[in-house]
C-alpha cells in the first residue's frame, strides 16, 4: 500500500496542505520564534502556507500565541514578517 502524505492545516487559512508544501515556524526550547527551513528544528512547530496574505492575517490576529500556548511578543513576528519578505 501507498504511504499516505503527511498532511498539515495552514494556521491562517486553515486548509489542509501536503507537510511538504507549508513553511513551518517553530518556537524553539530557548524562546526564539524563526522559520525552520528544514523543517526537523527542535520546538513547537506552527506551519503556515506560502499565501503572503496568510501571514499578514498570522501577524494582525497573532495566531502564534494560540499555536505555541504562549504570548509571542510583536518583535518576533516583525522578525517573521522581515525574514519572509528576504526569501
Amino acid at each position: 500500500m501507498p504511504k499516505q502524505p503527511s498532511m498539515r492545516m495552514c494556521i491562517a487559512c486553515k486548509k489542509l496542505f501536503n507537510k511538504k508544501d507549508l513553511n513551518r515556524i517553530v518556537r524553539t526550547p530557548a524562546g526564539d520564534v524563526l522559520f525552520d527551513k528544514t523543517g526537523k528544528a527542535a520546538g513547537r512547530g506552527a506551519y503556515i502556507c506560502s499565501d503572503p496574505e496568510c501571514l499578514k492575517l498570522c501577524v494582525k490576529n497573532r495566531l502564534l500565541n494560540k499555536s505555541f500556548k504562549t504570548n509571542i511578543p510583536q518583535e518576533a513576528y516583525d522578525r517573521l514578517l522581515t525574514d519572509y519578505e528576504s526569501k
